[in-house]
């Protein structure tokens, strides 16, 4: 058995900024990027941000690398906040 633990801290924001992430939303997006996480095989030792931006601290196996983890998270997310969460005159871009 191989043991492996990499932190990264990665960071991504809105299109322009535009403060998408609400209050009523956060929890529930929060859970969805944790949970896709852990679909991948990583781990999330934090997570937050504000309206227009998010943080994570994550270990990502090396199985996976760290641009194939961001683009599936945020791509994904992406997805679930625009046909789940979101407003339908704000979504992600």
């Amino acid at each position: 058995m191989a043991l492996w633990r990499l932190y990264y801290h990665i960071v991504w924001a809105t299109k322009k900024r535009e403060p998408l992430i609400t209050n009523d939303i956060e929890e529930k997006f929060y859970g969805y990027l944790i949970g896709k996480a852990d679909y991948l095989g990583c781990i999330i030792h934090a997570i937050g941000g504000i309206e227009d931006h998010i943080h994570l601290v994550v270990s990502i196996p090396p199985t996976l690398s760290i641009a194939e983890f961001v683009k599936t998270l945020k791509g994904s997310s992406a997805y679930h906040y625009n046909h789940s969460l979101g407003n339908v005159k704000q979504q992600f871009a």
